[in-house]
């Protein structure tokens, strides 16, 4: 049985500013108590309070996200929650004055395997750190998270491996729906903590199986929410199934709020998903990549490790945003690599999360010129190229 736990309070805005002929990419403004954020938009991982490599100067001068994500397992365990609450929340303690997205961990925990054990109550998990055992559920995801601070903040999850069998995925969704049902409770009974308002956005799941998608959609667009996000994805299945799903879901997700899939994902990934609906995104990909030589361009992917880049000094990006990119040039990046200099990883991170900015901005441009669609499918064939 299904109970509607409708959220109160709504204090985030979202405009549609504009949609693509072609597809159905669209353009909007959401605006919080810390500044608007222009759709699409890609969201930087700072899972522990820090984007990995990058000084928020950097980051906020030079990449200019208008959000960044942080990651509640993580942050929870260290530095805790209670040097957080003192520092005034984890935009204070970081320095950082405008959005702030915090996962619930629920993918975390889902990551964890051996080391956890769901309950309908919820998970009891063991730390990575020092072996400790600790219990998420879904009210104290919700108190981690008001102290943590963030203006957006994500309903407690379970997410299901791919593949996965059609009967679990169907019990695991419903007991996500049951968590959310908690989730939306017990923020409907907490005060924000900083004198700005947070938002709750639900998660939909239900693995690969079309008829559990449409299922959870359906509920979680029942809710209410100021916006909605799509997990279960990005977890080892096919692009096309990833792009299959997203379809379904976006096709039952309202319109007028926004749409965040988690977790994905290259370039491509991205624009593809745009092309369906979709309005935010996150991945570990463009940092995690760049710290081992990849680098994403226009024109498709560079492994700056490669010895053909050994005496090539040219910029190494003349169309990147960024400082870094017409500042050095690719032999003397593939040299820092060589050399394991970890201001080669910096370098790589900072035009990687660039470049990523640079896309979903001249995507928001397009959409709104009406032309994304055909400017989508040039820039897919140029990406999908190794340099």
């Amino acid at each position: 049985m299904f109970i509607f736990a409708d959220i109160e309070g709504l204090f985030m805005k979202f405009d549609l500013k504009g949609k693509d002929q072609g597809s159905k990419a669209r353009a909007g403004v959401i605006t919080t108590d810390h500044g608007t954020i222009e759709t699409p938009i890609f969201m930087p991982v700072g899972t522990v309070a820090s984007v990995k490599g990058v000084h928020q100067r950097e980051l906020k001068e030079d990449i200019n996200p208008d959000i960044i994500l942080g990651n509640t397992y993580h942050l929870y365990l260290r530095p805790k929650t209670e040097i957080l609450e003192k520092a005034g929340g984890l935009h204070k303690f970081m320095n950082w004055d405008r959005n702030i997205l915090t996962d619930s961990g629920g993918f975390q925990v889902y990551s964890l395997s051996g080391r956890r054990k769901i309950k309908e109550e919820g998970v009891k998990f063991k730390s990575h750190i020092d072996g400790s055992y600790h219990v998420f559920t879904p009210e104290n995801v919700m108190d981690i998270q008001r102290t943590i601070g963030a203006d957006i903040i994500m309903a407690f999850d379970e997410c299901t491996p791919y593949p996965c069998d059609y009967r679990y995925a169907k019990s695991s969704m419903h007991r996500t729906h049951r968590w959310l049902d908690r989730c939306v409770s017990r923020f409907n009974n907490t005060p924000s903590k900083y004198g700005y308002e947070q938002t709750l956005f639900p998660i939909v799941q239900g693995s690969t199986y079309k008829d559990l998608r449409l299922q959870s959609a359906e509920y979680i667009a029942n809710v209410g929410a100021e916006g909605n996000a799509i997990g279960g994805l990005s977890v080892g299945e096919p692009a096309e199934e990833m792009y299959e799903m997203t379809d379904i879901v976006c096709s039952v997700l309202p319109e007028d709020k926004p749409r965040y899939l988690m977790g994905v994902g290259t370039p491509i990934n991205i624009l593809e998903n745009i092309a369906l609906g979709v309005d935010m995104f996150d991945c570990v990909m463009p940092t995690r990549n760049a710290r081992n030589g990849m680098l994403f361009t226009a024109h498709g992917t560079i492994n700056i490790k490669n010895k053909k880049w050994e005496d090539d000094f040219s910029p190494i990006d003349e169309m990147g945003i960024t400082f870094v990119d017409t500042y050095y040039t690719k032999a003397y990046l593939r040299h820092l690599f060589a050399a394991n200099e970890y201001l080669g990883k910096q370098i790589a991170t900072i035009h990687n999360l660039g470049f990523y900015l640079w896309l979903v901005r001249e995507a928001r441009k397009h959409i709104l010129a009406g032309d994304f669609y055909e400017w989508k499918n040039k820039m897919v064939k140029q990406m999908d190229k190794r340099l």
